[in-house]
């Protein structure tokens, strides 16, 4: 419901409480979730009114939505029971604990069995912590207290306990208001009208009650259909009132609703501001917030939005818990997810320390970090320059000066507006989410896209005669799966284009200012864009020809960039109005207005600020000589960053992903890098290479190999470097050797001893001295890891073994470990909780040992769903215990894998082939998919393209659709030839952080491949001496790939090419005991660290590898045959690894 009919619920709600009808009153609060009546509830807890009081609070939560909610139910139901016990009402009692009381059995099954106990006794005062009960009504009001507290900490209940503050008779006052400017519209006004109905509008006629009708100016904007002047949507979009035709407004309304008031008070905007479809699809766009810290008076959204919080929901898992200590039953569900990680970062982690100068030669307009490796930036400048520079080696890889490619199939007003002056500049640059392509937005008319293979290696790709004057802004985005760019101009418009070819694909049209800004955003499977403007409208679009959704201000009127936090949950502004005054804001997407804004920006004269965002917690300004910093929830200046100063007066500001680096542009025509502790890390190691590719021969022969690209999209060439065995020499870099021409490439070529860097070795880990490891403590009984993984946060690590028991190792905080992050310097702790649980799965009638295990873990740590050939059960991981079990075996499930938008919802991999795609709060699988012929042994969803990949023991790959689960397409393995498979291979998937191309780990081979089309890009096969392949997983910024051996090695690849760089010997952190012969089973990346894995080995022990800091990495990448790129082979040829010398 939108929020003026919200509103309108109130205004009701006064009406009906004044008119006193009572029982309206609380039906309607109950049927609309809008308010929580505390009086008329603490009336019904008072009175013992037991059925009216769970049927009220059904209006506002249900049993197991969070724990609070848990508690309430609980409190109230064990009151219930005991009061029925007091009375002697045996069969009464025994009635609510089998009917009321039981669901809380499978959370807490003691405290079941000690309730239930209570039957026994003869008072069940008897019983020690009961023996203070006292009588009825004193029990009565001590619960309600209780209940008070839980229901206040209630995120559900937050904003619903407060009636606003209105006027007595407020509806009766809005309608005289609108029968008096009815009657002023009368062309015949009476002095004394005489108004019988509310039913039809009034006039001062005689043919109807209240005269002819007239088109009423509540009406048309309203209740009729949506004017396109003002945009606004019916305030019917999300309510309970039908939709008709409105006849044409008359021109002093259409006037006055082009002029609606501007947030943070829009007077008839009523729609989200992810705007609706025709199927009310709105509800996908709506997300739980973080509750504000500091601003009371925020409009603040919890759980799942409106519509969750006031319908009956199924039990089930949809978000993850925030871990409040409140004295209650153990919870198995939360709906409320602190998913930013306001508690885990500090002042400390924001890049502060100045680590680098670059000198761009002119004003630095845009920048963007290349999204799979921070160390790579691209920036573009006022004179129309566009460079890459390599922070690592603080070398700049390419500069393009402006040029119109093909300037004689331009637009005649490009080639006379180039005619008198041949020069542009960059409005802005930007990377293409998987970083195969960059944009760039000029100010005459035109767009570039360049294809980006690694290094220095820059090719024209488009180029597009866009707009009529400036190109204002660019964008990537994916609708229909497809990538597409989208782009804004002076002339008003927003056009979207093609990727690949640059055909045409919409024009949206509507603004009536040059178009200033975009924003792409998808949320669920809709995907839209919202625009800025220069007169500070603000507009939303699907990727149709509907014409805009959403029509609305920006604060001030202000020319306003747009940006979502990185996991795509909040949505923030910044802008600078014609006046000077600048604003930076947090949007409440539920209700189209600001829900917050930030103070401490200073006025400027003639430019506009710009911003960005990171860590999903901080937001940066460039202000006043400085980068200004905000934390997200709030409203005051967290910090300010001078960056030893120098800074443009409104620098442009850019962090890279994972934060770790931050641009600043300088008064100099320079940038300024500024890093974190991690930053300073990242770049010490790159510098104290031993062996730095970068400096051999030309600059091709380098770069490609620190880059992730994946080459072409057809998959036809360029993906393999064949490396067959008996190669035996080493690869040489051949200085020169079929260079390409590219007279705007400007490497720097060190002369220092550049005979010796030529020869490239693979590194060999033989001692334990060359490296850190450490395995990890355990007092329990040891069989072999099943599975393994890391925690989210990298604070720990979470075993399986296969007597279905599982153990988590956590690292304390120290004066050595001061953030309490994995490392191989210091143990660990066997975690467990005090009352010495384990977590252990049901194994019913199975030998574990024999048994498929797999597990999967909730986003913030907090749950974990595990099967060891028996149910699937779900842990709470902070107390280890039981929250529920599903799906008995009978098939068991083999693989587990949450969907990535939505934590309800898991795909299971069965032992009978078949893939149950499951929703865990109505606890009914949605469907199942058929396509394997044997166990599925691997899941991957991929939140780009909207598939999910299935693998299995057939050696074969699936692509799902997970829009309708329809099978798209499927393919078989390339098994080597001359190579053998077990007739149940476990066959593992895992995408790349792009979630375009895929890993498949098999036990005869690495591959690359393409979804969805599933083209095999790369195939790596191992020498035969090393054994099957056990297990492989990309390191966590997918530049790597570490592989485990059945023959206990560690090999680590070059993610780009599936080159072998460093090999790890089992000599080198195993004992030298040969008897016990243990090797990996299973590897996890660590998912913030690049350097560092796990190991789970047949013995049951886990090892944590690091190398050593003053390496700082697993060896150097091989330079590309010839120094010329990767040689080409055709798709799927293997890459062979071979001895070397």
């Amino acid at each position: 419901m939108s929020s003026l009919s919200r509103e309108l619920v109130f205004l009701i709600l006064q009406f009906l409480e004044e008119e006193k009808f009572k029982d309206s009153v609380h039906r309607l609060e109950l049927e609309s979730g809008y308010f929580f009546n505390m009086r008329y509830f603490e009336e019904l807890v008072t009175n013992g009114e037991w059925d009216d009081i769970e049927k009220y609070l059904s209006g506002f939560t249900k049993v197991d939505d969070n724990r609070y909610s848990m508690k309430i139910f609980f409190e109230i139901r064990k009151q219930k029971y005991l009061e029925a016990l007091d009375r002697k009402d045996r069969s009464t009692a025994v009635e609510i604990l089998v009917k009321d009381l039981k669901v809380f059995a499978a959370f807490n099954e003691d405290l079941f069995k000690e309730i239930t106990q209570l039957l026994t006794l003869e008072n069940f005062r008897d019983n020690e912590q009961l023996s203070k009960y006292g009588d009825t009504k004193s029990a009565r009001n001590i619960m309600l207290a209780e209940l008070k507290k839980l229901i206040e900490a209630n995120p559900l209940f937050r904003d619903k306990l407060a009636f606003p503050s209105l006027k007595n008779s407020r509806l009766r006052t809005l309608i005289n208001q609108s029968l008096n400017w009815q009657h002023q519209l009368c062309k015949n006004p009476k002095s004394n009208p005489d108004i019988k109905t509310l039913f039809v509008d009034h006039s001062c006629g005689q043919s109807q009650p209240n005269g002819a009708r007239a088109p009423s100016p509540v009406a048309n904007p309203l209740m009729g259909a949506a004017p396109k002047t003002g945009g606004f949507l019916p305030l019917s979009a999300h309510g309970p009132f039908p939709s008709a035709p409105a006849p044409p407004m008359p021109t002093s309304l259409a006037g006055w609703m082009a002029s609606p008031s501007s947030v943070p008070h829009p007077s008839a905007l009523t729609v989200p501001i992810g705007f609706t479809t025709p199927n009310n699809s709105a509800a996908l766009l709506k997300r739980p917030r973080s509750p504000p810290t500091n601003n009371t008076a925020a409009d603040y959204q919890s759980a799942d939005s409106e519509h969750v919080l006031k319908r009956a929901r199924p039990f089930g898992m949809i978000d993850e818990v925030n871990n409040h200590l409140v004295n209650m039953l153990p919870v198995g569900f939360s709906a409320q997810s602190q998913s930013h990680g306001q508690s885990s970062y500090s002042s400390d982690d924001l890049p502060k320390a100045v680590v680098m100068n670059l000198n761009t030669g002119s004003a630095v307009k845009s920048m963007d970090f290349y999204p799979a490796q921070q160390t790579i930036l691209l920036v573009g400048t006022n004179t129309g320059d566009i460079m890459l520079w390599e922070l690592g080696s603080r070398e700049r890889l390419v500069v393009r000066n402006f040029k119109v490619w093909e300037l004689a199939t331009c637009s005649v007003s490009l080639q006379a507006s180039l005619s008198g002056d041949y020069a542009a500049s960059v409005n802005r640059v930007t990377w293409s989410p998987d970083g195969t392509l960059f944009g760039v937005a000029y100010s005459k008319h035109i767009f570039h896209v360049y294809s980006y293979k690694g290094g220095d290696d820059v090719r024209n790709h488009i180029e597009v005669d866009a707009h009529v004057g400036s190109v204002n802004d660019i964008a990537f985005s994916y609708p229909n799966k497809q990538l597409s760019v989208i782009t804004c101009g002076e002339d008003r418009l927003i056009k979207v284009w093609d990727a690949a070819t640059g055909a045409k694909q919409f024009i949206f049209e509507g603004h009536e200012a040059p178009v200033y800004s975009l924003c792409p955003h998808q949320k669920e499977n809709i995907q839209f864009i919202f625009s800025t403007a220069t007169n500070g409208k603000i507009k939303a679009w699907l990727y149709d020809n509907a014409g805009s959704r959403v029509d609305y201000d920006a604060p001030g009127h202000s020319s306003t960039a747009m940006a979502y936090s990185a996991d795509g949950s909040r949505l923030f502004s910044c802008g600078t109005n014609k006046e000077g005054d600048s604003y930076l804001v947090e949007w409440n997407e539920s209700e189209g207005a600001v829900k917050r804004t930030y103070h401490g920006l200073g006025k400027r004269a003639n430019e506009v600020v710009q911003f960005d965002t990171t860590r999903n917690r901080f937001l940066a300004v460039g202000d006043e000589f400085m980068v200004k910093i905000w934390d997200m929830d709030n409203l005051n200046i967290f910090t300010t960053i001078d960056a030893d100063g120098g800074l443009s007066a409104s620098p442009c500001v850019r962090f890279s992903r994972e934060g770790l680096f931050l641009a600043v542009s300088t008064n100099d025509n320079g940038i300024k890098i500024l890093a974190n502790s991690d930053g300073v890390r990242c770049l010490r190691t790159l510098e104290s290479r031993s062996f730095d590719v970068s400096k051999v021969g030309s600059a091709p022969i380098v770069k490609a190999p620190s880059i992730t690209a994946f080459g072409s999209a057809s998959g036809t060439v360029g993906s393999n470097v064949i490396d067959r065995p008996g190669q035996m020499v080493p690869i040489l870099a051949m200085n020169g050797d079929n260079a390409r021409s590219l007279p705007d490439v400007k490497p720097r070529i060190n002369e220092e001893s550049t005979e010796k860097s030529r020869i490239w070795k693979l590194t060999e880990v033989n001692e334990a001295s060359q490296c850190r490891s450490l395995r990890l403590p355990d007092n329990l009984t040891t069989t072999r890891v099943s599975r393994l993984l890391y925690t989210n946060s990298g604070l720990a690590i979470l075993a399986l073994s296969a007597n279905a028991v599982h153990k988590l190792w956590k690292w304390q905080r120290s004066e050595r470990n001061v953030t309490g992050k994995s490392t191989a310097n210091i143990a660990p702790q066997l975690w467990q909780p005090a009352s010495g649980t384990l977590m252990t799965n049901d194994i019913s009638n199975t030998n574990p040992e024999e048994a498929v295990s797999c597990f999967a873990l909730s986003k913030n740590d907090s749950y974990v769903m595990s099967a060891s050939g028996g149910k699937v059960t779900l842990f709470n991981m902070m107390t280890f215990k039981t929250m529920t079990t599903f799906m008995a075996s009978p098939p068991a499930a083999t693989f587990l894998a949450f969907h990535p938008q939505d934590n309800n919802i898991i795909a299971i991999g069965m032992e009978d082939s078949s893939i149950q795609i499951y929703n865990v709060r109505s606890d009914e699988a949605k469907t199942k998919l058929k396509g394997h012929q044997k166990r599925i042994t691997g899941l991957a969803f991929s939140n780009v393209l909207n598939i999910l990949v299935s693998s299995g023991a057939d050696s074969q790959l699936c692509v799902w659709s997970t829009d309708v689960w329809e099978k798209q397409t499927s393919k078989f393995l390339q098994v080597p030839t001359g190579r053998t498979q077990a007739p149940l291979a476990d066959t593992k998937v895992q995408f790349h952080q792009d979630q375009i191309h895929l890993m498949v780990v098999h036990e005869t081979q690495i591959a690359i491949y393409e979804a969805p089309k599933l083209d095999c890009l790369k195939q790596w096969v191992p020498r035969e001496a090393s054994g099957p392949i056990t297990h492989a997983a990309y390191s966590c910024d997918s530049q790597s790939i570490y592989v485990s051996f059945e023959d206990g090695s560690i090999g680590i690849l070059t993610a780009a090419n599936l080159r072998l760089r460093c090999r790890i010997n089992p000599s080198a952190y195993l004992p030298t005991n040969p008897s016990l012969r243990a090797h990996p089973l299973v590897i996890a990346a660590h998912p913030t660290d690049t350097n560092q894995f796990a190991l789970g080995l047949s013995d049951g022990g886990v090892y944590i590898i690091e190398p050593l800091e003053s390496e700082g990495k697993w060896g150097t990448s091989p330079p590309h045959e010839n120094g010329a790129g990767p040689s080409t082979a055709p798709s799927g040829a293997p890459v062979s690894d071979q001895p070397q010398r």
